[in-house]
């Protein structure tokens, strides 16, 4: 299956253009950099990041917090921004979340349980912002995306010296006609049930208004009396890209100037287009780079299976794995619904694996180490190859991912946690490979099994939508996991010749991934 001698000279040409927007995309975002301090502090076991303009004056004080399996990097778009306009930054990873140590206790779902862990966390870090970066006397404002949009209201209602609350794709129950003091919701423009949440949010706060009549874009009331309400809706994007959005970031810079009174630049982090293109030259770059594999086999290792046998191997298992499951516990683990993720990854390989071997004609022992294809020096390549590919998704993406987008490199106390996910992902990854690579594999096959696998995640969750509810939040993660390393995955066995190699490489980088985005419990509060 090696390449013609054209294709090499294409790939060389994929590299260099690949290494050419890479270098272009981190010029573009550092620049973005230029003049903004970075401090990285720890507040009572937080970590935390405070952003501030290097050749001014300390100006108003904004936290800044992420939303559920966020992190502080996904928050810098408005971090940046704001301190590029005189504002002091206190941006910091929530219990459970990102490097933070510590674990979230309580319910996740109740307002009573983790919701008022992370309230209490966030007015320790206000105590020392105001004890380290402001005057007794000076107000502050918050910002929060998502889950932190109800966490920051309802530490806003708590203090006084909260003057203005920025909710991005903002759902707070507890929000009422006088509290928080002059609040605005910035919501994507394919989040339409959050802008109607925003038009109710603005319309309690005026007897004369109702929720169809609030106008997107226009402030009600006003920042004088500490009544202004908005909101405002960020065009073309969705819950993620809303952070990107240069319409979020030059919303929330223009109600936090009104509210201090303030007249800044009006200059905003324009970091999406640039992340966008470093993560797509980064992944681009694994094609030409997969030639310096070394060659394990010929290309006819792998079932190769035809449509029929492909619905068998997979679709049975797509369809018993959630069935199967839904009677039985799998809350061993004390993350986020990463449990259920693991052992339904777990399950549907195994029995993927069972059916592969018994459509196979269920060869013995000997058969089954001969279809492996390795032996001998095989081996050594094999192991030398998923290294390789491990390195590229770990290190070489892994460290792209962790400066630009959200934490990739947790604490150690996550490490049992991906160890865990891994045993179910090895299963799944290994089976799902050999049944799509191989003589006669069918174009698209690949695609399908994925697809198969998210519609046995859907069923999951139709059986039991209370308990598996989070599993809705973390699907388009995984959706843009098997279509990233899917390229890494035909890549690795076009040029190695055996689909184990990315096989295993593929379930140990997709372990770390879940295993540092799902957020980190420790059971009941207190």
């Amino acid at each position: 299956m090696a390449g013609s001698g054209g294709s090499a000279r294409w790939d060389w040409l994929w590299a260099v253009a690949a290494l050419v927007a890479i270098g272009l995309a981190l010029f573009q975002l550092l620049k973005d950099e230029r003049g903004i301090e970075r401090e990285a502090v720890t507040i009572d076991e937080t970590p935390a990041t405070i952003f501030r303009p290097a050749s001014e004056a300390t100006g108003p004080v904004v936290l800044v917090s992420h939303g559920f399996a966020g992190s502080r990097p996904l928050m810098d778009p408005f971090a940046l921004t704001l301190a590029g306009n005189g504002y002091t930054v206190v941006s910091f990873d929530y219990l459970g979340h990102g490097r933070n140590p510590r674990p979230l206790h309580g319910d996740i779902t109740a307002q009573d349980g983790a919701a008022q862990a992370l309230v209490e966390q966030t007015q320790r870090v206000a105590d020392y912002a105001r004890a380290e970066l402001m005057g007794e006397d000076e107000p502050m404002a918050v910002l929060g995306h998502s889950m932190a949009s109800n966490i920051i209201v309802r530490f806003a209602q708590q203090r006084d010296d909260v003057v203005a609350t920025v909710g991005v794709s903002m759902f707070a129950p507890t929000v009422d006609a006088e509290t928080p003091a002059n609040l605005m919701s910035v919501v994507g423009g394919f989040e339409r049930r959050l802008q109607e949440e925003g038009q109710r949010v603005v319309a309690m706060a005026f007897d004369d208004l109702e929720p169809d009549q609030v106008e997107m874009g226009r402030t009600y009331g006003s920042f004088a009396e500490g009544n202004a309400r908005r909101i405002a809706v960020a065009p073309g994007v969705e819950h993620v890209a809303v952070l990107y959005s240069q319409t979020s970031l030059q919303e929330a810079l223009a109600w936090l100037d009104q509210a201090f009174e303030r007249e800044g630049e009006g200059w905003v982090a324009a970091r999406g287009p640039w992340v966008a293109l470093l993560l797509a030259s980064i992944i681009a770059l694994a094609r030409p780079a997969a030639r310096l594999l070394p060659r394990v086999g010929q290309g006819e290792y792998g079932a190769g299976a035809g449509w029929r046998r492909l619905a068998v191997v997979a679709g049975i298992p797509a369809l018993a794995t959630p069935l199967v499951l839904a009677p039985v516990p799998t809350d061993f683990l004390p993350v986020v619904i990463g449990d259920y993720v693991a052992v339904h990854f777990a399950l549907f390989g195994l029995l993927s694996a069972a059916l592969l071997w018994w459509t196979a004609g269920c060869p013995g022992p000997r058969g089954m180490v001969a279809a492996l294809g390795l032996r001998g020096g095989a081996g050594w390549r094999w192991l030398l190859g998923v290294t390789a590919v491990l390195a590229y998704c770990l290190v070489i993406l892994g460290v792209v991912l962790d400066q630009f987008v959200t934490v990739f490199y947790p604490s150690w106390e996550r490490l049992p946690l991906i160890l865990a996910i891994a045993a179910g992902t090895l299963p799944f990854f290994l089976a799902d490979e050999w049944l799509t690579r191989g003589t006669g594999m069918r174009r698209g096959a690949y695609a399908v099994t994925k697809v198969l696998f998210l519609v046995s995640l859907g069923l999951a969750v139709a059986l039991d939508p209370e308990g598996l509810f989070f599993l809705l939040l973390i699907v388009p993660v995984v959706v843009v996991f098997f279509a990233v390393y899917g390229l890494f995955s035909r890549w690795v066995y076009r040029h190695t010749g055996h689909p184990l190699v990315a096989g295993l490489a593929n379930a140990v980088a997709f372990a770390w991934a879940l295993g540092v985005t799902f957020p980190m419990l420790g059971g009941p509060a207190g």
